[in-house]
């Protein structure tokens, strides 16, 4: 693995934002301390362990993968690190806002894999470019544990075809998939260690392959979004304000979490939840346990 790429005073210099836009992402930089991953880790793990059958309204799996931002404090916190903000700042400008956090976690020695997609595909807010997603791995991210590849310049296409799998092995949520070939002399693979971070634009084109390591592995995902983007077609999509203001009012405003799975912050989670999937899962022939 790398050693992280240098900025000056602690923000993306001209030279990496000219790089960023030119290949689609930007890695490796500083996020997380290496004491802050750790922490972070074993925190979720005790989530994990604590609350699996706890009598949540919905699989544990779901907040996890889904908005876990906003019932999860664990990941409003790692979402609010300044040295994140301060990378995504020197993307998106002065004013930030949080669309959604995720775990994306793969077990050790399983076929979990995230087919090559563009993430913007299926959320209805088009080819827009003031969307940056932050990879932050708890865990090291190498080619063994199935770290993403992503493609270079691959975001300067339109969103392009893709077709639904629903896949058992797919963590995506229709096992979506893009309708080209993908060289794999085209991919270029994400290797981090734990803390550091990888920043994409919303139409690269990547994926990751299965974990064949011992180790669990194990991804905190945060997508930032300025707040003069839009949906298509006026739909409602809540956000987390984190740095800036939001002059627009495109969007609909949710506060952090103060706990764990409070009933306030649940009530919310779902009525999210179900407005997206209608979103989301739109035209789809198939659906995922977590969406119904």
């Amino acid at each position: 693995m790398s050693a992280s790429l240098a900025l000056e005073n602690g923000h993306l210099s001209d030279a990496l934002v000219a790089q960023y836009w030119r290949d689609g992402f930007l890695f490796p930089l500083d996020g997380l301390t290496a004491k802050e991953a750790a922490a972070a880790r074993a925190e979720l793990e005790r989530i994990e362990a604590d609350w699996l059958d706890a009598g949540l309204p919905l699989p544990l799996n779901t907040y996890k993968r889904i908005n876990a931002h906003l019932v999860m404090p664990l990941v409003d916190r790692i979402a609010r690190n300044p040295r994140i903000l301060d990378a995504v700042e020197g993307i998106l400008g002065p004013d930030i806002m949080v669309y959604s956090g995720e775990f994306f976690i793969k077990e050790a020695q399983t076929k979990h894999v995230v087919t090559m997609h563009q993430d913007l595909t299926y959320w209805g807010l088009g080819a827009i470019d003031g969307l940056v997603t932050v990879w932050v791995p708890l865990s090291p991210a190498t080619r063994a544990s199935g770290c993403m590849d992503f493609v270079a310049g691959s975001h300067k296409n339109a969103i392009l075809p893709h077709a639904d799998t629903f896949a058992e092995n797919n963590l995506l949520s229709r096992g979506q998939e893009v309708a080209v070939d993908v060289a794999e002399d085209d991919k270029t693979a994400i290797e981090l260690q734990p803390g550091q971070i990888s920043l994409h634009h919303g139409l690269t084109i990547h994926g990751s392959g299965p974990n064949t390591s011992d180790d669990r592995r194990i991804a905190c995902v945060i997508r930032y979004i300025r707040p003069d983007m839009a949906t298509e077609g006026g739909h409602e999509e809540w956000v987390v304000p984190v740095r800036g203001e939001d002059r627009h009012g495109n969007f609909r405003h949710a506060t952090s979490p103060s706990g764990l799975f409070e009933p306030e912050a649940l009530a919310l989670y779902e009525t999210i939840r179900q407005s997206q999937a209608k979103v989301y899962m739109k035209g789809a022939k198939g659906a995922k346990e977590m969406f119904i």
